[in-house]
Formats: C-alpha cells, structure tokens, sequence
C-alpha cells in the first residue's frame, strides 16, 4: 500500500470515527460530558487540515452524526422532509465550523476561541425565535442532568448553557491545533476555565439554597391506549374507566391535583359536554385539582385542549395549544394565543401542552405572570424522544423559577423544582397505565433575571456574530504576522 494511500485511509477512518462519536453527542438522549469534547474534532479537522480535504472529511463525519436521528425523523415527517431535515442540520454544522475556521486561521489571536460559541448561540437564537420547531435538539438541552450547569439558565436562559458548552471544545481544538502559537493564547484558555469554573461554583452555590414552601402532592397519570375520534364505544370506556381508577387511587394517596396526558382522546365535538362531565364528577368526587388532555375533531379544524377542573367539579379553566408538532400542522390544527393562570391553593398555576414548553419565549410569559407551576400535558413520538422533551420543559421552569408537572403518554411522567432537580420520574405505559405520587415543595416563583430581560445575551450573540461574519469576508488582507508565519509553518 503506498503512503498516500494509506493517509487517504488515515483520513477517512479519522472522519468515520468523528460522526461516529457524533451520533452520541446528537442523539436525543445524549451523552452529557462528550457534548464538551466531541465538537472539537470536526473543528480541529477544519483548522489543521488543508480546505479542499477538511470539506469532505468533516462533511462526512457530521452526516453520520446528524443521520443518528433518522428513525424518528420518518415517524414524524415524511421522507422527502427527513432528508430535507438532516440534509439542513448537517450544512448548519458545516457553515458554523467553517466560518469559525476562517477566523482562527487567518488570525490566530486569542479572541478567535469565541468565534464558534458567539456563531453557535447566534443560529440556535435565530432557530428559537424563527422556526416551527424552535430550537429543538439544541445542544444546551444535552446537559439537561448536569444540575450545576443548569444553574446558569435562570441568568442567561439557554444561551448561556450553550456558549459555555461549545465554548470548552472551541478552545481544546485551537490549543491542540496551535498551543502557545497562538496570540496571546493564555487570553483564551485562562478566560474558557474562568468562565467554567465560575459557573459550576455559582450552580453549587445556588444549589445548596434551602427550598422552601408549601409540600404540595401531585398525581400524574398516564395511558398509552388512544381513543381516536371513531374508537368504539366499549374501548374508549375500557380506557376511561382506568383512568378514573388511577385517579381514584392517586386521591386515595394524598393528591391534590392529578395531571392526565394530551390527548387521551380526540373527540367528535358532540361528545365534548359529556366528557366535561365526566371529568368534572371525577373531580368533584375525589376533591382533586384534575387536568385534562383533550383533543376535538372539528371538521373545521381539529384543537388541542387542556381542561382543568377544581375540587368542586367547577370547570376552572381551558387552555388550547399555541405549537404544533409536525404531525398536527400536517393536519391543520388551530393555535391558541392566550395564556391561562389559575390560582390552586394560594399560588399561581399556569396551563400549557407538549411542544409550547419548547419555547423559552412561551415559558417567559408564565414567568412574568409569576407562576410558581405549570402543568403540562404532553405526548411524546413511541418512547424515542421522551428524555429530551421531558428536559426541554425542566429547561423553561430553571429559566422562569416554576416547578414543572408534566404527564406524558410514551414518555415519561416527570415532576420537577425550580432549580432543575427531577423531584419523580417514571416512564409511561400501556394498559393498566401508570401512575405516579410527586411531592414537591412549591416556593412560589423565583425571581429570575431571564424572565426579566429574556433572550438578551442571545441577542448580543447574534450581532457580535455579525460582525465576525463581516470580519471574515471584508478583511481578508489583514491577519496577523503571526497568522502569516504560522500558515507558512504548516504549508
């Protein structure tokens, strides 16, 4: 075999192994701790190789890695709009590491380590505020169990977690690429383990608070069985009367509010007052705070609702979905725009389902409405996604200082406080279903200065990556002499 040869081979193994460590970074129940190092490969391939061979071997390593969610991808869009999807993904991190290796190489400064964190937080700002689907599958949520971390969010949201977390594999791949080359090159390590170790002293810091408040116990119920608008009669009611016994047996144990899942059954609109109905005696009977997951079949177009009804059987409140998966929007749901609070002993509830709690702008306006928890009906995509959307909600309760109450069908059943802990979690199930008794200290809403000023550091990303952008196609005549001596080293 002859030598070059084997360096294409050596190239194209190093490429394999890349996307191969990459489906684990972007899998949707990711491997927290490789998300700070596997990123630096892709980056590290584009800087020390030359461009026409760094184009093909970090191309091929990031779809592999994009394609990991392929399988549940084809359960939820078609297969023209799955290849779109991950053909899309894959050129976004292509351009994100490309346009940070024009900067680092032709500059070689301190300052470049910046360059792919602001250019990261700029797309995944832009992806939150523009797309369908927000930023779903942002790499922020992968450090959804790396509590300390999370203690950043309430600062600076999402962003934060995500500069921070690209920020560390930007900075391993210019010191393995360049070392004490690079300008002032102390600048940018000394700064990526500043920033690190102060934000996992503050997270510890914030997490030795005392929680304190009201021990609140809340019955989340879950059965997998749909009832869908043609189901028949003995079915429906097969899966019906198990939910009541659930519910009877959860009341039973100390619940006071009980959360059922979206959608235990889309209903023709003529069956809608009796199942109100029947939920509010369920309610009145057992003295519970009881939410609803309901979907109606209008022919107008179909709605997601969430009802909620008091101890007293009264209906208090109905929240109909802003945000559609892609199964919905396919078949034209309506959105809702309002946004519902109800005070449940003293504290301020609010009411949302499924995919609104992807969005940190959705989750910001219980936060200013000064909700101390929101309840969450959702369904999850057949058990593949259930961690991942389970977080993602965590995220929007860090931001905005709510616990989170969330009942999933083919997901998980999850309770959590405002600093982020899971205080209960089990996944759900078929027939007989599955419940589960959460007790959490409800401390009413913690101030937070996400709620306060929002996205605003994502913002800031957005123009500074401007600017970078600019930089790098206006000034090209300008690097560094070190720049200049460093490409003449390696040419």
């Amino acid at each position: 075999m002859s030598p070059r040869l084997r360096f294409i081979l050596a190239k194209l193994a190093l490429a394999i192994a890349t996307g191969v460590l990459l489906r684990f970074v972007l899998d949707l129940h990711p491997v927290w701790w490789l998300v700070w190092i596997v990123p630096a490969l892709p980056l590290l391939i584009a800087i020390r190789f030359r461009p026409r061979e760094a184009r093909w071997m970090v191309a091929l390593a990031v779809v592999l890695g994009t394609s990991c969610n392929f399988h549940y991808f084809r359960l939820v869009m078609p297969l023209p709009a799955v290849l779109l999807s991950i053909a899309l993904q894959s050129w976004l991190w292509i351009f994100l590491i490309f346009a940070s290796r024009r900067l680092i190489v032709r500059y070689q400064s301190w300052w470049t380590v910046l360059v792919y964190p602001v250019l990261c937080v700029a797309v995944d700002s832009l992806a939150a505020a523009l797309l369908p689907d927000g930023n779903w599958g942002s790499l922020a949520y992968s450090q959804g169990d790396n509590l300390p971390i999370l203690q950043i969010v309430p600062l600076f949201g999402v962003s934060g977690v995500l500069f921070l977390v690209t920020l560390v594999p930007s900075a391993l791949a210019v010191a393995v690429a360049y070392g004490r080359s690079l300008g002032r090159g102390w600048l940018a390590y000394a700064l990526t383990g500043i920033l690190l170790a102060a934000s996992l002293t503050y997270g510890y810091a914030r997490l030795r608070q005392p929680v304190t408040g009201t021990r609140t116990a809340f019955g989340i119920v879950s059965i997998d069985n749909p009832i869908g608008p043609h189901a028949s009669a003995a079915y429906a009611s097969n899966i019906l009367a198990r939910y009541d016994s659930l519910v009877r047996t959860l009341a039973a144990q100390g619940a006071q509010i009980v959360v059922l899942p979206e959608k235990i059954a889309v209903l023709p609109p003529a069956k809608v007052p009796d199942w109100q109905q029947h939920f509010s005696t369920l309610a009145r009977q057992n003295r519970v705070w009881l939410e609803v997951g309901i979907g109606i079949d209008d022919p107008r177009s179909p709605t997601n609702w969430a009802w909620l009804f008091t101890p007293q059987g009264e209906l208090a409140s109905t929240f109909e979905k802003h945000h559609m998966a892609p199964p919905e929007r396919s078949q034209h749901y309506a959105s809702g725009t309002s946004y519902n609070v109800v005070t449940v002993n003293g504290q301020t509830y609010g009411l949302a389902i499924c995919k609104d709690m992807h969005f940190a702008a959705f989750g910001r306006e219980y936060g200013l409405r000064h909700a101390a928890v929101v309840l969450v009906p959702a369904w999850d995509f057949a058990y593949l996604d259930g961690w991942l959307e389970a977080r993602t909600t965590v995220f929007r309760g860090i931001e905005n200082g709510y616990s989170i109450v969330r009942a999933s069908r083919e997901g998980l059943l999850t309770a959590s406080d405002p600093y982020g802990r899971i205080l209960a979690e089990v996944p759900s199930s078929e027939l007989p279903g599955r419940s589960l008794l959460a007790t959490v200290t409800v401390t009413g809403p913690l101030p937070t200065l996400y709620t306060r000023i929002g996205n605003l550091f994502g913002w800031i990303c957005v123009a500074a990556a401007a600017l970078f952008l600019a930089l790098g196609r206006t000034l090209r005549h300008k690097s560094s002499p070190r720049a200049s001596e460093n490409r003449a080293k390696h040419a």
